[in-house]
């Protein structure tokens, strides 16, 4: 718990503005998350908040790698990883999470963890289909085009076996 503590943003010392924040992100990171799909990368999370009166404006800039295990060949890889998030905080009443780009969090709020929300952009940034970039040039079955020349080829002889058994089966 004390690694969470080094994502903490304390928002009730700071003044309306802007204001930038660097986080390294490292393999004990994604151990501190149940079940995470990662466990290990060497990341870093530019945060850039910019404080109003009435809402807190999250900007995460995430560039690194993560080490992946292959889909296809169970080979271990390291997969180059950017993405960009924004997020709106707003003040309210009470803690909501109103979409995935809105949370509203209480007046009384003093800090914020950017933990979870780093996580999470990590993770929606895996592609589902984790392929070694040595595949990245083959296509896959499902990605295959065929073009209309292929329709309309003949299909091949058939074995007179297999069209005895065709007929048995277009009889019922």
């Amino acid at each position: 718990m004390k690694l969470l503590k080094n994502f903490d943003i304390d928002i009730s010392k700071l003044n309306l503005g802007r204001f930038e924040y660097s986080f390294q992100i490292q393999d004990s990171f994604f151990e501190l998350f149940d079940h995470s799909i990662l466990d290990q990368g060497k990341l870093e999370a530019k945060v850039v908040l910019e404080k109003n009166s009435t809402f807190i404006n999250l900007h995460f800039h995430i560039t690194g790698s993560t080490r992946l295990v292959c889909d296809r060949s169970l080979d271990v890889f390291d997969y180059a990883l950017e993405t960009e998030n924004e997020l709106v905080l707003r003040y309210g009443e009470e803690d909501m999470v109103l979409s995935e780009e809105i949370e509203i969090i209480s007046d009384k709020t003093q800090t914020i963890n950017v933990a979870n929300y780093i996580y999470e952009f990590i993770s929606v940034a895996i592609p589902m289909k984790k392929l070694h970039p040595r595949y990245a040039n083959e296509p896959e079955a499902d990605q295959i085009i065929y073009s209309s020349e292929d329709e309309h080829q003949e299909e091949p002889e058939i074995d007179p076996r297999w069209s005895e058994l065709k007929k048995l089966k277009h009889k019922e």
